[in-house]
């Protein structure tokens, strides 16, 4: 009887449930692709910045992960708006979630790149490359091998994390199925649901991650 109730419910809403998942994909996607793209400018900052620029990431990657993500939100969204910076709960929980991938991407960038050796830099300055053809042609192609397992795993970190934006306002899966529920008071079956959508999403973020990973592998 439950579990034709719930089919009936989660049939009724189900464009709220479809709009959940849309916004939760939209945030996940956006919070990774640009905390991707900050993480590699601070891993090269990390790793061949000057001493003073590598003090101040040093400080900023060990702060954002140190700092939870709940706080950082909450940051984010109340703490700007007090300095005068006006952000919508969607912008400022796409933020928060892109400075705190940048961080652990930054980490996973410099380790990569000082696990090459440095000979392999040195050959490349002296047959005249220039440091974007040295990191594009010599040091990306061999960073990625090894950055991939762990950048997927942040990438599936940032997805669950996207689910505390609901205490900001931000209608995702999450405080979609949560309002479904306040009507319904099926709560595991729902609670179960959700659960069952974030492990497609990070289901299908492994499984393109594992594509990647065979895609720059080396033939043996």
């Amino acid at each position: 009887m439950e579990l034709e109730q719930f089919a009936a419910d989660a049939w009724a809403a189900r464009r709220s449930i479809i709009d959940g998942i849309g916004i939760t994909l939209m945030i996940s996607f956006l919070a990774i692709g640009l905390g991707t793209l900050l993480g590699l400018a601070v891993g090269l900052i990390l790793t061949y910045g000057h001493w003073s620029w590598r003090f101040i990431i040093r400080i900023y990657t060990d702060f954002l992960r140190g700092t939870p993500v709940f706080v950082l939100i909450l940051a984010c969204f109340y703490i700007l708006a007090v300095v005068g910076i006006q952000l919508t709960a969607f912008e400022a929980g796409i933020f928060a979630l892109t400075l705190f991938c940048s961080s652990h991407v930054g980490e996973i960038v410099r380790g990569a790149l000082q696990a090459i050796p440095t000979g392999q830099t040195e050959a490349a300055k002296a047959i005249g490359l220039t440091f974007p053809q040295i990191f594009a042609y010599v040091l990306l192609p061999q960073a990625l091998r090894q950055m991939l397992p762990t950048w997927v795993n942040t990438a599936t970190e940032i997805v669950k994390a996207s689910t505390l934006l609901s205490i900001i306002g931000v209608v995702e899966l999450l405080l979609s199925i949560q309002q479904i529920i306040s009507r319904n008071f099926l709560s595991l079956e729902f609670y179960f649901f959700a659960g069952f959508i974030y492990f497609v999403i990070n289901f299908g973020i492994e499984r393109l991650g594992r594509a990647a990973e065979r895609r720059v592998r080396i033939p043996v």
